[in-house]
Formats: structure tokens, C-alpha cells, sequence
């Protein structure tokens, strides 16, 4: 990993995907159809497990980084909630997937060089090991980065599918890690390179396994049968995007050059909205909603940054009938209002400056709007924005919780408590992301450090925070919240936290 601020070959290296990514993870009509907005949680619930505090999708049962578990723990010591266990792993952005008391992790043992993409399963309360299954890969980030897997696992009763760095999309037997079945993107399709690899986690839709292939011309999102893996349709590229007002004056109406990058590095997303599904894709170009069944095209919209160098990664976020969007590299935020035909929409909003996320997807509550905003560690702030207006309520680095507790070392260059002298956490978020649960928003920085905050539109109120040695920079995949226990990632290590609150005596 190059030093953040560095570049190579002049290519800024602050400019990342996400996973979300990394996530990077909804059904058929004839399914109950939820309310406005709303994700069906039944089109999830393949077990009881699910609906008890699984987080078996990238970003959680519902795709948005938010869990109905209570009963967590408000604040913890300096040092932290108990650690219950730790596991030594291979490179990644790829956060764990988790179903009952199996979780799976994707990652890439030394991975500087050939190797191979693990799919490991250990149990979620130990980190007891079940199986793995590997597969070789060369992958080699063309910036710097690591060469792991990028998409996290999306976990049914049966099945376990994982997405790789290079496009090699697998079904395994969740019990055993067998293989189902298995396609290679990248051969199968005409995918053109990608700026970091694979990174759009996939998401099921009732039968259909939805994938953000990115393939020429018109393969950009495929569905595969989710227990076959025959393709079942593909669509988006050069019909969707050429002759598309892009509000860019030099060119108001894009004109299709035949190479163009058609994926993104932000996960698809299905919900209804006025009583019709929507499949919204958030692709390099900008947003399409596309009709599950068959990918019909609902409606589209431009939003993409006039650098060249840059990418999509944060997912869409719906509220009613809103769908709220938001990426760095000079492109800020806009909320769209769905009309009723589901066919058209209005830009009710859209500011250049907002919320410029990076790549953690935004978590909208009670009427505001919480994230990360900037391209660059250094400067980013987690903000709040009014979702009806996008006037940005407040915004903290991080520091004012910890100014005048902590210090830096000079020989170090760690931080450490006045009070104690011990190491204390990075000061700063940076580029962090956060889940919430039970009232509170659970943020993990991209140095590692973890806090836990208030859910209040009025100010940051960070209420305590702590680090571990074995999550350090770059801790990009986000928090993994499961049967009251904490899950982190980092490039060398995964490990699990007690959350549970403890009764009072």
C-alpha cells in the first residue's frame, strides 16, 4: 500500500472504490409487496436465523447498513469492548457475511503476487473453522492497492455466492463449500478492465442472482439463475447511455465511444416504490432503474464526474419514494422524487458540495441523512444533512471528542491517552463508515478507530471510542453487526467484539 498523499505514475492514490462495496447486496411480484420505499424483509428471510440478527448481505439484512437488533451496549471502557476472538486472514475490502452461526470471509492469503481467492467458513461465535474453498487468482491492482476480493459474500439457507476480484462468480453449498455452480465474467462477457478490480457486490432478486458484470456493449447488469448460474438476461452499455443529457457543457449529450467502463463500484439495490419494483443500478455513468423481471429500462439519470479518473461506489439510498445519491470527485449529492407512472422522476435537489461520499453508503434516518463526505483522508468529515433540502446540519472530523485527552507520540507517531500514557485511537475518522442499531450509529475510521455516537440531527455526539492493533490503516470494510457481536475486517486480521449489554444486577 502506497502512503496516502503519494501518487503513482502521477494517478492520485486517495482515488478508491468501494466495496460496498464494496457492497460490494430483491424479488419477484409475486411476493408481498412492502410499503413505498421499503425493503421487503421477507423477500430475505430464507431462515429464522435471518430475521434474528443475521447480516447475511453486504450491508446488512436490508442492504442499508441498518439492523433491528437491540439490547447492544451504549459505551464501553478505553479498551474496548471484550474481544472474543481473532483470526489472522488475507487481504480484502470484502466485509464477512453472517447467517445463524456461520460466516463466511472472502479473502486473498499473500496476496501481493499469484495466489489464490479463499472462501473461508468459520463459525460466528468462536471462529471455529468449518471449511474453505480456493481458487487461483493473478489479480493485480493497477494502483497500489491490495489483491483481494473486493464484493462481500451474500449468504442464503442453502447457498453461499461470492464475487471475486476478477469477476469469477461462485455458488457454493453454504453446509459443505462445494461448488453449485460457477461462471467466469470476464471470459464469458467483454468486460473492459476495471480501475480496481470487481467491486459491486451482488444482490438477489426472488430466483435471480443480480450482477453488475460492467460487459460491452449492452451487458453492463446481468442476471444469472441463482441455482444454475445460466444467464437469464443482460442489459445497460451503449442503448441506455449514448445520446444522454448529461448537463456537462462540453458535451450536453453523451456520445458512446465503444470503450467506456460501464460498472461501478456500488452495489445494486431492489425495492418497490409506488407498488413497482425497482432494480437501481448505480452504474459508472450514473443511475438506471432497471425492471428485475426482465431488465427492462424504468429510467435513468446522469451522474457522473467530468474526471476521467473516478468512480460510483456508495449504493443508492431510497426513502418513500426518494432516492438519494451521492459520490466524491466534484460530483456531490442529488435526491430524485419517483413519479407514480414509475417511469419518470423529478431532481428535487442537487448540490456540488453536501456530501461528496467516497465510497460508505449514507444511512438516512427520521428525515436526515448521515455519511462521510471527501476524497481524501485527510479533510473528510462524517456529516448530517436534512434530507428534504441537503442542508448540511453539522460535520466533525472526530477530534473534538478526544482534544485534550490525547496526544501524539513523537517516536511513534501513535496516539496516546494523557491520562494513562496508553495508546489511544486515531483522532481523526477520515474516510470511516458506519452502521446503526438499536438508536445509535456504530463508526469504524479507516485508521481503526471505533466509536460509538448518538443518532442526533443537531450535532456529532460521539458518546466513546477505542482501537484494536490488529484493525490498522486501511480499514475500509465497514462494521458487521450479528447476534450482538461486532465483526471488523482489516488487510491482515478479522475479529469479533461482545456487544451485548449486560444485565444490571
Amino acid at each position: 500500500m502506497h502512503h496516502p498523499g503519494k501518487s503513482i505514475s502521477g494517478f492520485d492514490t486517495h482515488f478508491l472504490f468501494t466495496l460496498l462495496i464494496a457492497s460490494c447486496l430483491s424479488l419477484s411480484s409475486a411476493l408481498p409487496v412492502p410499503q413505498t420505499g421499503q425493503i421487503d424483509p421477507t423477500a430475505y428471510a430464507q431462515s429464522a436465523d435471518q430475521k434474528s440478527g443475521s447480516w447475511p448481505y453486504f450491508l446488512g439484512p436490508f442492504h442499508t447498513g441498518i439492523s433491528t437488533e437491540t439490547n447492544l451496549i451504549d459505551q464501553f471502557p478505553q479498551a474496548g469492548p471484550p474481544l472474543l476472538w481473532e483470526k489472522e486472514i488475507g487481504t480484502g475490502y470484502s466485509a464477512p457475511a453472517i447467517l445463524g452461526n456461520r460466516l463466511v470471509i472472502h479473502h486473498r492469503p499473500n496476496g501481493n503476487r499469484k495466489g489464490k481467492e479463499v472462501i473461508e467458513c468459520v463459525e460466528a461465535d468462536t471462529g471455529k473453522f468449518l471449511w474453505k474453498y480456493e481458487y487461483d487468482s493473478d489479480f493485480r491492482d493497477p494502483y497500489g492497492y491490495n489483491n483481494g476480493p473486493r464484493c462481500s459474500p451474500l449468504l442464503t439457507e442453502k447457498y453461499c455466492y461470492t464475487f471475486g476480484a476478477q469477476g469469477k462468480l461462485y455458488c457454493l453449498n453454504l453446509k459443505e463449500g462445494t461448488m453449485v455452480w460457477f461462471r467466469d465474467c470476464l471470459k464469458d462477457f467483454d468486460v473492459p478492465p476495471g480501475f480496481f478490480g470487481v467491486g459491486s457486490t451482488p444482490i438477489l432478486e426472488g430466483d435471480k442472482l443480480i450482477v453488475m458484470v460492467g460487459a460491452k456493449p449492452n451487458s453492463g447488469m446481468v442476471a444469472f439463475d441463482a441455482t444454475t448460474g445460466k444467464t437469464l438476461w443482460k442489459n445497460v452499455g451503449k442503448i441506455v447511455w449514448n445520446g444522454t443529457e448529461t448537463g456537462w457543457e462540453r458535451m450536453p449529450n453523451y456520445k458512446w465511444r465503444g470503450n467506456e467502463k460501464i460498472s461501478s463500484y456500488s452495489s445494486p439495490l431492489a425495492v418497490t416504490i409506488h407498488g413497482k419494483r425497482h432494480l437501481l443500478c448505480l452504474m459508472r455513468q450514473g443511475l438506471v432503474s432497471l425492471n428485475p423481471q426482465n431488465g427492462s429500462v424504468n429510467f435513468k439519470y446522469w451522474f457522473r464526474s467530468l474526471i476521467n479518473d473516478s468512480v460510483n461506489a456508495a449504493r443508492p439510498v431510497v426513502v418513500g419514494d426518494k432516492i438519494f445519491l451521492s459520490a466524491a470527485y466534484q460530483v456531490g449529492s442529488a435526491l430524485l422524487q419517483v413519479n407514480s407512472d414509475g417511469k419518470s422522476y423529478q431532481e428535487l435537489w442537487r448540490n456540488p458540495a453536501n456530501m461528496l461520499t467516497h465510497w460508505s453508503t449514507t444511512i438516512h434516518h427520521d428525515g436526515y441523512l448521515y455519511g462521510f463526505s471527501g476524497r481524501h483522508e485527510r479533510g473528510a468529515t462524517m456529516r448530517c444533512l436534512k434530507l428534504s433540502d441537503g442542508k448540511v446540519m453539522w460535520e466533525a472530523d472526530g477530534t473534538a471528542a478526544v482534544l485534550g485527552k490525547v496526544k501524539p507520540n513523537q517516536l511513534t507517531g501513535q496516539y496516546q491517552w494523557i491520562d494513562s500514557g496508553k495508546t489511544a485511537p486515531w483522532p481523526f475518522y477520515g474516510r470511516g463508515s458506519a452502521i446503526m442499531a438499536d438508536n445509535k450509529f456504530i463508526v469504524l475510521g479507516e485508521r481503526g478507530t471505533l466509536a460509538i455516537l448518538k443518532i442526533d440531527p443537531n450535532q456529532c455526539s460521539e458518546v466513546c471510542r477505542t482501537s484494536f492493533p490488529q484493525i490498522k490503516y486501511p480499514a475500509w470494510a465497514a462494521p458487521v453487526l450479528a447476534h450482538k457481536k461486532i465483526y471488523l475486517r482489516s488487510e491482515s486480521h478479522l475479529i469479533c467484539l461482545d456487544f451485548a449489554k449486560k444485565p444490571t444486577k
